[in-house]
């Protein structure tokens, strides 16, 4: 089988190992019934966005919907165990009420704040109780941990998904600050998660450990991006590692500033100065 028959049946083996029929499997995922079963059978393609809503519903990663293993080689770097999660298709209706919980957890400390959320608000947002809640996650520094997991996840399904179909490294550089910009919706609550998560690091070193595994996949993947440019002749012979510091400095810095809502900032600001950047010192 081919890579796109391998995918449709790993695809296919999620879906009977769901709870329910296949149009709830679609409805799950915001897909029509029949552009999922067209997908299905091959007569149209998933597109990243779904790829990387059928991994976050069932568990696992696109690593493993297009590779068959979640540490397969690929475009990006891949997490660490402890800052990663690991696809776990034969347990999908166990992991079920926790994958709503930490979902609904992370949605609310994104739009609320670490601080300003209870376990009590967790299980009323999930219509469950405080003890559902702590048998899943049995403190909320753990909510705290697993939501930047989650953070980590995402982004990983969304550059796998996005990148893996292009070669040049030019391009997916381009592509991979994209993809980091804080646009309205979960990128944007993915970054007010990652600010709650250095401010709580700056005060207590101890959750360092993850924080610092889960930044280093981003490091790992614009350094491998940058190296792979210099082999393809596109980019300059630059030290990968100090232009991967600059270029994550930058993108952190100007990221805050959008964020903070400091004047004359914007996204649409801070996509020309990464793209400024990346012409005047990366690109050959």
């Amino acid at each position: 089988m081919g890579e796109t028959d391998e995918l449709r049946a790993r695809v296919r083996e999620l879906v009977r190992s769901m709870p329910g029929a296949q149009r709830e499997f679609a409805a799950a995922i915001g897909l029509d019934e029949t552009k999922l079963s067209k997908a299905l059978t091959g007569t149209r393609r998933f597109s990243p966005h779904e790829l990387v809503r059928v991994a976050e519903y069932c568990g696992v990663t696109v690593n493993w919907l297009l590779n068959g293993s979640d540490d397969a080689k690929t475009v990006t770097a891949v997490p660490s165990p402890a800052a990663g999660s690991a696809s776990d298709p034969e347990h999908l209706t166990r992991s079920e009420p926790r994958r709503r919980i930490l979902e609904t957890a992370w949605q609310l400390i994104a739009e609320r704040g670490y601080h300003r959320v209870r376990i009590a608000d967790i299980a009323k947002a999930c219509g469950t109780s405080a003890a559902t809640i702590h048998y899943h996650f049995p403190s909320k520094t753990e909510v705290l941990n697993e939501a930047l997991r989650r953070n980590v996840k995402l982004a990983f399904d969304r550059q796998v998904a996005e990148l893996h179909t292009i070669d040049d490294a030019r391009e997916r550089l381009v592509r991979l600050v994209e993809l980091q910009l804080p646009t309205d919706g979960v990128l944007r609550a993915e970054w007010s998660v990652w600010l709650q998560v250095w401010n709580e690091v700056s005060l207590d070193p101890a959750l360092s450990s993850l924080y610092t595994d889960s930044y280093d996949r981003w490091l790992r993947t614009i350094a491998m991006t940058i190296r792979t440019g210099q082999e393809q002749g596109v980019f300059r012979d630059v030290d990968p590692d100090d232009a991967t510091t600059r270029l994550t400095a930058l993108i952190d810095g100007l990221g805050i500033q959008v964020l903070t809502g400091r004047p004359g900032s914007s996204v649409e600001t801070m996509r020309r100065h990464l793209t400024d950047f990346i012409a005047a010192t990366i690109v050959s």
